[in-house]
C-alpha cells in the first residue's frame, strides 16, 4: 500500500526565512502537549514551525490502534520527503527524540542549514553501552541538542564520555527528563526548562 503523504501543520508567519521543520518522538504524534507547546513558542520568538507525521503515526491516529515505528528507512525517506514538499529555502530540521535522530541522519545529505534535537536518544535507557551516536562523531550540520542533565536515553554524565561532532552544540535543562521536565524537589518546573530550550532554539536558527 502506498504512503499516505502526511499532513503539515504550520505555526507562525509565512513565509520566513527563519524555518524550523519538527517531527514527533516514538510514542505521541504531532500535536502531542509537548510539539505543540514548542511549535507555539517558537513561532511567538519569530520563527515559522512546521511539523508533519511519519507513516506509522499516521496509522495510529486514523485508528486508535497502536503500532510500533516504521523501519529506518522508511523513517528517513519520511524526512527527506518533507523537506521536499515544503521547498524552503535551506530550513533546519530536528524534533523530539526519534524525530531529532532521523533528522540527523539525513541533515548532512539534505544540505539543511542547522539541526535542532529536543531530547536526542544516546542511548536506550538503562544501556548507556548501546549507543546511537557513531554517526554524530562526523556530523557536518550547526546541530543544537536540549537535553535533560537526567535523561534516561543520555544524561549529563553519560553524554560526556561520547565522541561528538564539533558542529554539535549541548542545552543542558536542570534536572530535565526525556521531556526536559524536572521533578517538582529541584525548584524548578517544565515550563522554565521548556522556555530556556526554546529561547536557545530561537537564537541558535537566528545565527545560522
Amino acid at each position: 500500500m502506498a504512503e499516505k503523504a502526511s499532513e503539515i501543520l504550520r505555526s507562525g508567519l509565512e513565509p520566513s526565512d527563519k524555518a524550523l521543520v519538527l517531527a514527533h518522538g516514538a510514542g505521541a504524534g504531532m500535536r502531542s502537549p509537548f510539539m505543540n507547546s514548542f511549535a507555539v513558542g517558537l513561532a511567538a520568538r519569530g520563527l515559522t514551525v512546521y511539523r508533519f507525521e511519519f507513516p506509522y503515526m499516521q496509522e495510529i491516529m486514523a485508528t486508535g490502534r497502536r503500532r510500533p515505528p516504521d523501519s529506518a528507512a522508511v523513517l528517513e525517506r519520511s524526512w527527506k520527503e518533507a523537506i521536499g514538499r515544503l521547498a524552503l529555502p535551506r530550513p533546519v530540521i530536528g524534533g523530539k527524540s526519534m524525530g531529532g535522530r532521523v533528522a540527523s541522519l539525513v541533515a548532512d545529505a539534505c544540505a539543511v542549514a542547522g539541526l535542532v534535537c529536543l531530547g536526542y536518544p544516546f542511548h536506550p535507557p538503562g544501556k548507556p553501552d548501546r549507543t546511537r551516536t557513531e554517526h554524530l562523531a562526523m556530523l557536518k550540520t550547526p546541530t543544537l541538542i536540549c537535553q535533560g542533565t537526567r535523561d534516561p536515553f543520555g544524561s549529563r554524565g553519560d553524554v560526556a564520555s561520547y565522541r561528538l561532532s564539533s558542529a554539535i552544540e549541548l542545552c543542558w535543562l536542570e534536572d530535565g527528563n526525556h521531556n526536559l521536565e524536572p521533578r517538582r524537589a529541584s525548584g524548578r518546573t517544565a515550563q522554565e526548562n521548556w522556555e530556556e530550550a526554546m529561547d536557545r532554539i530561537a537564537k541558535f536558527v537566528r545565527s545560522l
